[in-house]
C-alpha cells in the first residue's frame, strides 16, 4: 500500500478555505480516484512547536492506495479537472510526497 501525502505550508497571508477542501473538493478528488483509493484522511493545522507558533502546514490530506500505478493512472485521467480546482480553495503550492504504507494502524 501508499500514501500519497499532500501538504499546503503555512504562510502568512495565505488564502486556504478548509470547508471547501473538506466538503467539495476531497469527495471530488476520492470519485475521481475511484477504487484507486481506498479512503483518504484531511488535517487543519492548529500549531506548531513552540507553543503559539504558528502550523508548520495549515492543511495536510492522505490518499491511502493499494499501489502507485494504480494512484498514477486515475490521475492521469484526472489530474487537470483536480489540480484546476485548486484555485478556489488556495493559492497556497502544495508539497506532495508519495511513500510506502509501512504500518497502518498501531492498535491491531
Amino acid at each position: 500500500m501508499i500514501k500519497v501525502n499532500v501538504m499546503y505550508p503555512y504562510t502568512e497571508g495565505a488564502r486556504f478555505d478548509h470547508a471547501y477542501y473538506r466538503d467539495r473538493h476531497m469527495p471530488m478528488v476520492k470519485a475521481r480516484l475511484g477504487s484507486a483509493c481506498a479512503y483518504y484522511t484531511v488535517e487543519k493545522g492548529l500549531a506548531g512547536k513552540p507553543p503559539g507558533a504558528p502550523p508548520a502546514f495549515v492543511a495536510m490530506c492522505a490518499f491511502i492506495c493499494d499501489s502507485a500505478e494504480g494512484y498514477q493512472a486515475a490521475m492521469q485521467e484526472h489530474g487537470a479537472e483536480i489540480l484546476g480546482d485548486i484555485a478556489n480553495y488556495t493559492d497556497i503550492t502544495p508539497v506532495v510526497q508519495v511513500s510506502e504504507l509501512v504500518v497502518e494502524r498501531s492498535d491491531g
